[in-house]
């Protein structure tokens, strides 16, 4: 699972217990990407890396790595290839929440990542019918179970509306609440 991680929350923790439970994986690894080329400038990745590290801590199948950064890629095509010729007995499947299948269509090469590896998606609040309209849930059809790439699995459990995106507007209205506070 990639992405900024920023922060890590309930909501990551979510889809992995899913997709760990269901799926039955050895292990969820957490991409903690550099930077994302479709969202603004994240928090330093050291910070990022240890909040999800601490966020992930009594997940003994969740594995919190910034191998992106030492494998030097920025898109998620490069970092799957990167890891298939690594790791060539490993079987990967790309894991998101159904609210990142919504612009999934944006991704640099998504019809060549879909080719490469399947794809396992859980349904997250807000994104619940995402599965029903993504261009590539219409180009590959949704599957009951994984299968080899090219699939999209569709995955359900109780849903966690928690995001990075609501939790930094949260955080950055906090912060001009203290500073409207400190004016005198």
């Amino acid at each position: 699972m990639g992405g900024s991680f920023d922060p890590a929350h309930d909501g990551h923790l979510y889809v992995s217990e899913i997709a760990h439970k269901l799926l039955k994986l050895d292990y969820v690894w957490w991409l903690v990407s550099p930077g994302n080329p479709l969202k603004p400038e994240p928090a330093a990745l050291g910070a990022r890396l240890a909040r999800a590290a601490a966020a992930a801590r009594r997940y003994p199948f969740i594995r919190v790595t910034g191998i992106e950064q030492r494998l030097g890629t920025r898109y998620t095509i490069d970092t799957v290839k990167a890891l298939k010729r690594r790791f060539p007995h490993a079987r990967f499947v790309w894991l998101m929440g159904s609210d990142n299948l919504e612009q999934f269509a944006r991704w640099r090469r998504w019809q060549e990542i879909a080719r490469l590896i399947p794809i396992a998606v859980v349904r997250r609040p807000g994104s619940v019918l995402a599965p029903l309209h993504a261009p590539l849930a219409r180009r590959l059809g949704v599957t009951r179970r994984l299968k080899p790439a090219p699939s999209l699995v569709v995955l359900d459990g109780r849903r966690n509306w928690e995001s990075s995106t609501t939790l930094r507007q949260q955080a950055l209205g906090a912060a001009a609440e203290a500073m409207i506070n400190l004016t005198p």
